[in-house]
């Protein structure tokens, strides 16, 4: 049998033991309730970056996030532009498909534009869609991008609002 000594020991060893688990488990359940959340000090100039996509000069309306996420960060940006550079900027994505309207039965899973105080661009009438998959289309530029989305939605005045979501 331990001496008394021995059995405090243990006892101590024991009882760090079960409030180091109970601790971890806390941290891990903290880890997953901080998630998504949109990184503080971040826009457009890194979102923009991320995506390596130029945003043409005297756009207006300028905007971007990013949302960290567990696994992979959402980044945001949008602007208003020439309707004839917009229709640029998709077609420098490289996607197999020009734009096109997209039909939308179910509104979006998620609002990530909200957050800029834009509408999701998936309810837009008319917004003309396409999306790409840089490593998939062998865009070097974008190596470390796996999918970009862009929405073109035409105003008046022969100006069009870009949005680009990437991950």
């Amino acid at each position: 049998m331990p001496d008394k000594t021995t059995r405090r020991l243990l006892m101590v060893l024991a009882a760090s033991l079960l409030l180091s688990s109970c601790s971890t488990s806390d941290r891990g359940r903290a880890a997953r309730d901080f998630y998504p959340r949109w990184e503080q000090g971040v826009g457009a100039p890194e979102a923009a970056d991320f995506m390596k996509v130029v945003v043409p000069a005297g756009a207006a309306e300028v905007n971007g996030a990013v949302q960290v996420n567990p696994q992979e960060d959402v980044y945001l940006l949008s602007f208003v532009t020439d309707a004839k550079k917009a229709v640029q900027i998709a077609e420098d994505l490289r996607s197999e498909k020009p734009l096109r309207t997209k039909t939308v039965d179910l509104p979006p899973d998620q609002e990530l534009f909200g957050h800029l105080g834009l509408p999701e661009p998936q309810t837009l009438k008319g917004a003309r869609w396409a999306g790409v998959c840089p490593p998939c289309v062998k865009d070097h530029r974008r190596g470390s991008v796996q999918w970009i989305d862009i929405y073109v939605y035409d105003m008046s005045d022969g100006k069009a609002r870009v949005y680009l979501h990437a991950f």
